[in-house]
Protein backbone atom coordinates (compact mmCIF):
# COMPACT_ATOMS: atom_id res chain seq x y z
CA UNK A 1 0.00 0.00 0.00
CA UNK A 2 1.75 3.14 -1.10
CA UNK A 3 1.24 6.64 -0.29
CA UNK A 4 3.89 7.97 -1.78
CA UNK A 5 3.78 11.62 -2.01
CA UNK A 6 1.08 12.27 0.33
CA UNK A 7 0.85 15.12 3.05
CA UNK A 8 -0.43 13.61 6.37
CA UNK A 9 -1.10 15.06 9.71
CA UNK A 10 -1.64 12.66 12.98
CA UNK A 11 -2.73 14.36 15.72
CA UNK A 12 -1.61 12.40 19.09
CA UNK A 13 1.13 11.25 17.89
CA UNK A 14 3.81 10.99 20.58
CA UNK A 15 2.62 7.68 21.79
CA UNK A 16 0.39 4.69 21.10
CA UNK A 17 -1.85 4.38 18.19
CA UNK A 18 -0.67 7.88 16.95
CA UNK A 19 3.06 6.79 17.02
CA UNK A 20 2.67 3.61 15.56
CA UNK A 21 0.16 5.77 12.64
CA UNK A 22 2.41 7.94 11.93
CA UNK A 23 5.22 5.66 11.48
CA UNK A 24 3.06 3.48 9.44
CA UNK A 25 2.17 6.49 7.31
CA UNK A 26 5.93 7.41 6.76
CA UNK A 27 6.95 3.88 6.14
CA UNK A 28 4.21 3.87 2.92
CA UNK A 29 5.60 6.85 1.69
CA UNK A 30 4.06 10.07 3.13
CA UNK A 31 5.28 13.12 4.93
CA UNK A 32 3.68 12.74 7.87
CA UNK A 33 3.54 16.22 10.33
CA UNK A 34 2.97 14.82 14.22
CA UNK A 35 1.59 16.91 16.71
CA UNK A 36 0.97 16.27 20.49
CA UNK A 37 1.78 18.24 23.72
CA UNK A 38 4.82 16.14 24.43
CA UNK A 39 7.48 17.68 22.44
CA UNK A 40 10.68 15.38 23.40
CA UNK A 41 9.22 12.02 22.40
CA UNK A 42 7.88 14.27 19.21
CA UNK A 43 10.80 15.45 18.05
CA UNK A 44 12.30 11.62 18.39
CA UNK A 45 9.43 10.76 16.36
CA UNK A 46 9.59 13.16 13.48
CA UNK A 47 13.60 12.58 13.38
CA UNK A 48 12.76 8.82 12.80
CA UNK A 49 10.56 9.07 10.24
CA UNK A 50 11.50 12.13 8.04
CA UNK A 51 8.66 14.36 9.17
CA UNK A 52 7.49 17.51 11.11
CA UNK A 53 7.12 18.04 14.58
CA UNK A 54 4.91 20.69 15.91
CA UNK A 55 3.36 21.50 19.72
CA UNK A 56 -0.10 21.20 19.79
CA UNK A 57 -2.68 21.26 23.05
CA UNK A 58 -6.06 20.30 22.30
CA UNK A 59 -6.71 22.14 25.75
CA UNK A 60 -5.98 25.53 23.77
CA UNK A 61 -7.46 26.61 21.01
CA UNK A 62 -5.47 29.05 20.25
CA UNK A 63 -2.64 26.42 20.65
CA UNK A 64 -4.43 24.47 17.89
CA UNK A 65 -4.56 27.23 15.51
CA UNK A 66 -1.22 28.01 15.64
CA UNK A 67 0.01 24.54 15.07
CA UNK A 68 -2.09 23.72 12.19
CA UNK A 69 -0.91 27.22 10.72
CA UNK A 70 2.65 26.57 10.82
CA UNK A 71 1.71 23.51 9.06
CA UNK A 72 -0.29 24.54 6.59
CA UNK A 73 2.63 27.35 5.58
CA UNK A 74 5.00 24.05 5.31
CA UNK A 75 2.66 22.58 3.08
CA UNK A 76 1.09 24.91 1.21
CA UNK A 77 -1.98 23.62 1.60
CA UNK A 78 -4.09 21.25 4.39
CA UNK A 79 -2.46 17.67 4.12
CA UNK A 80 -4.00 15.24 2.19
CA UNK A 81 -4.26 13.09 4.90
CA UNK A 82 -5.40 13.94 8.35
CA UNK A 83 -5.73 11.23 11.32
CA UNK A 84 -7.17 12.05 14.54
CA UNK A 85 -5.68 9.88 17.29
CA UNK A 86 -5.76 12.29 20.87
CA UNK A 87 -7.60 11.15 23.56
CA UNK A 88 -7.08 10.53 27.36
CA UNK A 89 -9.09 7.89 29.05
CA UNK A 90 -10.93 7.11 33.06
CA UNK A 91 -12.49 4.68 34.35
CA UNK A 92 -14.93 5.56 36.68
CA UNK A 93 -19.00 5.80 37.26
CA UNK A 94 -21.23 8.85 36.59
CA UNK A 95 -21.24 9.44 40.61
CA UNK A 96 -17.28 9.17 40.74
CA UNK A 97 -16.79 10.99 37.74
CA UNK A 98 -15.63 14.88 38.78
CA UNK A 99 -16.73 17.55 36.51
CA UNK A 100 -13.09 18.63 35.55
CA UNK A 101 -12.14 15.01 34.69
CA UNK A 102 -15.52 15.18 32.90
CA UNK A 103 -14.99 18.39 30.67
CA UNK A 104 -11.58 17.08 29.83
CA UNK A 105 -12.81 14.33 28.36
CA UNK A 106 -14.92 16.50 26.05
CA UNK A 107 -12.34 19.13 25.47
CA UNK A 108 -9.97 16.38 24.31
CA UNK A 109 -11.28 13.44 22.54
CA UNK A 110 -14.38 15.48 21.22
CA UNK A 111 -13.85 19.23 20.86
CA UNK A 112 -10.20 18.68 19.91
CA UNK A 113 -10.78 16.28 16.41
CA UNK A 114 -13.85 19.38 16.11
CA UNK A 115 -11.06 22.14 16.24
CA UNK A 116 -8.32 20.33 13.80
CA UNK A 117 -11.39 19.57 11.41
CA UNK A 118 -13.03 22.98 11.88
CA UNK A 119 -9.26 24.13 10.64
CA UNK A 120 -8.41 22.11 7.61
CA UNK A 121 -11.66 20.97 6.01
CA UNK A 122 -12.59 24.16 4.08
CA UNK A 123 -9.46 23.90 1.90
CA UNK A 124 -9.53 19.93 1.42
CA UNK A 125 -13.30 20.78 -0.04
CA UNK A 126 -11.87 23.52 -1.94
CA UNK A 127 -9.17 21.37 -3.07
CA UNK A 128 -11.39 18.15 -3.48
CA UNK A 129 -9.49 15.72 -2.23
CA UNK A 130 -8.23 13.97 0.62
CA UNK A 131 -8.81 12.12 3.73
CA UNK A 132 -9.66 12.19 7.34
CA UNK A 133 -9.57 9.27 9.15
CA UNK A 134 -11.25 9.65 13.31
CA UNK A 135 -9.72 7.26 15.71
CA UNK A 136 -12.76 7.26 17.66
CA UNK A 137 -13.12 3.67 20.18
CA UNK A 138 -16.21 0.47 20.74
CA UNK A 139 -17.05 2.47 23.69
CA UNK A 140 -18.29 4.84 21.10
CA UNK A 141 -21.21 2.56 20.01
CA UNK A 142 -21.50 -0.23 23.03
CA UNK A 143 -21.56 1.25 26.57
CA UNK A 144 -19.17 -0.05 29.23
CA UNK A 145 -19.40 0.45 32.99
CA UNK A 146 -17.11 3.22 34.30
CA UNK A 147 -16.63 5.00 30.80
CA UNK A 148 -18.97 7.73 31.48
CA UNK A 149 -16.52 10.56 30.62
CA UNK A 150 -15.35 8.56 27.87
CA UNK A 151 -18.37 7.07 26.22
CA UNK A 152 -19.78 10.13 26.35
CA UNK A 153 -17.05 11.81 24.47
CA UNK A 154 -16.60 8.99 21.64
CA UNK A 155 -20.48 8.35 20.89
CA UNK A 156 -20.47 12.01 20.41
CA UNK A 157 -17.55 12.01 17.98
CA UNK A 158 -19.01 9.39 16.26
CA UNK A 159 -22.17 11.94 15.35
CA UNK A 160 -19.75 14.52 14.42
CA UNK A 161 -18.31 12.26 12.06
CA UNK A 162 -21.53 10.84 11.14
CA UNK A 163 -22.55 14.60 10.02
CA UNK A 164 -18.79 14.86 8.35
CA UNK A 165 -19.71 12.16 6.17
CA UNK A 166 -23.29 13.53 4.66
CA UNK A 167 -21.41 17.17 4.41
CA UNK A 168 -18.51 15.68 2.55
CA UNK A 169 -20.71 13.84 -0.34
CA UNK A 170 -19.79 15.00 -3.94
CA UNK A 171 -16.84 17.02 -2.07
CA UNK A 172 -13.81 14.46 -3.02
CA UNK A 173 -13.43 14.54 0.38
CA UNK A 174 -13.71 10.93 2.15
CA UNK A 175 -13.99 10.55 6.34
CA UNK A 176 -13.19 6.82 7.71
CA UNK A 177 -14.37 6.40 11.61
CA UNK A 178 -12.08 3.56 13.13
CA UNK A 179 -13.24 2.28 16.22
CA UNK A 180 -10.76 -0.44 17.70
CA UNK A 181 -11.92 -2.71 20.95
CA UNK A 182 -9.81 -2.50 23.94
CA UNK A 183 -6.06 -1.65 22.36
CA UNK A 184 -2.56 -1.68 24.31
CA UNK A 185 -1.42 1.54 25.03
CA UNK A 186 0.00 3.13 27.95
CA UNK A 187 -3.80 4.45 29.12
CA UNK A 188 -4.04 1.29 30.74
CA UNK A 189 -1.02 1.74 33.23
CA UNK A 190 -2.46 3.27 35.88
CA UNK A 191 -5.57 1.51 35.56
CA UNK A 192 -3.61 -2.47 35.40
CA UNK A 193 -6.62 -4.46 33.27
CA UNK A 194 -4.26 -7.66 33.96
CA UNK A 195 -5.57 -7.24 37.62
CA UNK A 196 -9.32 -6.79 36.90
CA UNK A 197 -11.72 -9.49 36.01
CA UNK A 198 -14.08 -6.76 34.59
CA UNK A 199 -11.66 -5.73 31.64
CA UNK A 200 -9.69 -7.86 29.15
CA UNK A 201 -6.37 -8.63 29.59
CA UNK A 202 -3.42 -6.54 27.86
CA UNK A 203 -2.35 -9.57 26.17
CA UNK A 204 -6.01 -10.47 24.63
CA UNK A 205 -5.60 -6.81 23.27
CA UNK A 206 -5.68 -5.22 20.32
CA UNK A 207 -1.60 -3.64 19.59
CA UNK A 208 -1.16 -0.38 18.26
CA UNK A 209 -0.14 -1.31 14.79
CA UNK A 210 -2.81 -2.93 14.03
CA UNK A 211 -5.17 0.32 14.10
CA UNK A 212 -2.24 2.05 12.02
CA UNK A 213 -2.21 -0.57 9.53
CA UNK A 214 -5.91 0.12 9.14
CA UNK A 215 -5.45 3.69 9.00
CA UNK A 216 -2.91 3.02 6.20
CA UNK A 217 -5.54 0.69 4.23
CA UNK A 218 -7.87 3.06 4.50
CA UNK A 219 -5.59 5.54 2.79
CA UNK A 220 -4.31 3.72 0.25
CA UNK A 221 -8.21 2.90 -1.11
CA UNK A 222 -8.87 4.35 -4.62
CA UNK A 223 -9.65 8.35 -4.32
CA UNK A 224 -13.42 7.17 -5.51
CA UNK A 225 -13.49 4.64 -2.50
CA UNK A 226 -14.96 5.10 1.09
CA UNK A 227 -15.21 3.05 4.15
CA UNK A 228 -17.62 5.13 6.27
CA UNK A 229 -16.66 3.01 9.08
CA UNK A 230 -14.79 0.32 10.22
CA UNK A 231 -14.42 -1.32 13.44
CA UNK A 232 -11.36 -3.57 14.46
CA UNK A 233 -11.18 -6.26 17.00
CA UNK A 234 -9.12 -9.49 18.32
CA UNK A 235 -10.38 -12.51 16.53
Amino acid sequence: MSLSGASALVVGASRGIGEATARSLSAAGARVHVVARSMDALREIAEDIGGEALEMDLLNPSSVSAALARMTDDLGSAPDIVVNTAGVFQIASIAHTSLETFEEGLATNLRGPFMVLRELLPAMMTRGSGTVVTVGSVAGSKPFPGNAAYSSAKYGLRGLHEVMVEELRGSGVRSCLIEPAATDTSIWDAIDPDADPTLPDRAQMLRPKDVADAVVFVCSLPADVQVPVLAIERC
